[in-house]
């Protein structure tokens, strides 16, 4: 891509699962496809996606890279519980095993009572962690240094569960927010919609489509379920209460989806108005709050 728009030309990135549709075949040959791609690009129906621009392009590898390590940091630490629930040590009285008190625990308590080489393994596995760590607090450290507070990731720090992280990966994996014409088209791109098969008067929903930005879904999913977990703080806000409607009736896996599609949807629309989030319970005391938050935010 950096090659073609280097030689002055238009890169085109085409929709593969809409063009097989459209296209019919029921062969597969690279030549049929050649032809039938080109078909569609005379006749103006040619399927494309959306192209981030290459600086763009090159930012989301901060977030996305730190994502890799924390899904590393997770395989360790559930690595590291394993071994411990095998010989039958626990300790009470708090559930972070990695914190001050869980450390010394660790290495007073837990280690010694290993068998060697369980023990020798469990060592080398904290000392991993506290590299990955390590590497997960550098790349923190230079997301807050390239991305200053703009006034988009201010605003997405309006919405219920987005911190400081989550607002970078969402601003960066929506790029351009007019690509997307209805609140809706960002829900589904997102993944927080669910997939529907309607005939004969029945309505069927499963799980959401395999092209979507496993990103934006991660990041929406991971602010919903931070909504939930703080849930006791706020628990006459929108989110909360529509998470215990959800989860009442189907349970708590489609709550947090129910949550996540929600903020999705409430993305597009203070991106495109440029307005901090207004919780929908109370539109009077939501729209005094919303002037003061563009007030403070100067917006």
């Amino acid at each position: 891509m950096d090659e073609i728009e280097a030689a002055g030309q238009v890169p085109q990135l085409v929709h593969a699962r809409k063009a097989k549709l459209m296209l019919g075949m029921v062969n597969k040959t690279d030549k049929l496809d050649a032809r039938g791609l080109n078909r569609l690009q005379r006749s103006g129906t040619l399927p494309t996606v959306w192209i981030p621009p290459g600086p763009l392009r090159d930012q989301r590898d901060l977030p996305r890279t730190r994502m890799a390590l924390t899904r590393e940091r997770t395989r360790l630490k559930n690595r590291i519980h394993a071994t411990l629930a095998k010989y039958g040590l626990r300790l009470e009285g708090t559930t972070d095993l990695f914190g001050r008190r869980g450390r010394q625990w660790l290495r007073t308590t837990a280690l010694p009572a290993l068998a060697p080489h369980s023990r020798f393994a469990t060592e080398r596995l904290l000392e991993q962690l506290d590299v990955v760590a390590a590497q997960i607090e550098g790349f923190e450290q230079r997301v807050r240094a390239v991305f200053a507070p703009t006034p988009e990731l201010q605003l997405l720090r309006t919405l219920p569960g987005v911190g400081e992280v989550l607002a970078v990966v969402i601003w960066l994996e929506i790029g351009d927010i007019r690509r997307f014409p209805r609140a809706a088209q960002l829900a589904a791109y997102a993944g927080t919609t669910p997939r529907v098969h309607a005939s004969g008067g029945r309505t069927h929903y499963g799980p959401s489509r395999g092209d979507i930005n496993r990103y934006l879904k991660w990041a929406f999913i991971e602010a919903a379920s931070t909504a939930y977990r703080t849930r006791s703080t706020r628990p006459h806000q929108h989110v909360r209460r529509l998470y215990a409607r959800v989860q009442r009736r189907k349970g708590h896996a489609t709550a947090v989806g129910a949550v996540a599609r929600h903020l999705a949807e409430a993305t597009y629309w203070i991106l495109s108005k440029r307005e901090p989030y207004r919780d929908p319970a109370s539109s009077t005391e939501g729209a005094a709050r919303s002037a003061h938050e563009r007030a403070t935010l100067g917006i």
